[in-house]
């Protein structure tokens, strides 16, 4: 079970990290994976967002919580730092 300090600790942790270039690994259902990179926009109380960029003009915003950080339903890594991964695990 998931306690309330691991979503404050997430929540603290990606709120270091807000403006910097991101990587999003999520699970798109029948064995697909999607992988996107963007800039970490902001952090909310229950969730955050991400801004990613196209190849054109087009700009998308996605929005996980970060229970799916900590369920590992979603894996965000920093670009900057060598692709760290931010997953806190449950109970450490």
């Amino acid at each position: 079970m998931i306690a309330k300090t691991d979503l404050d600790s997430c929540r603290r942790d990606m709120e270091n990290f807000v403006g910097k270039r991101v990587r999003l690994k999520s699970n798109g259902g029948r064995k697909r994976t999607i992988i996107q990179v963007g800039v970490l926009d902001s952090c909310y109380p229950n969730v955050f967002t991400v801004r990613c960029s196209r190849s054109n003009a087009y700009q998308e915003m996605v929005s996980y919580s970060y229970i799916d950080v900590l369920t590992r339903a979603v894996e965000v890594a920093v670009e900057s730092e060598a692709l760290s991964t931010l997953a806190v695990a449950p109970g450490n």
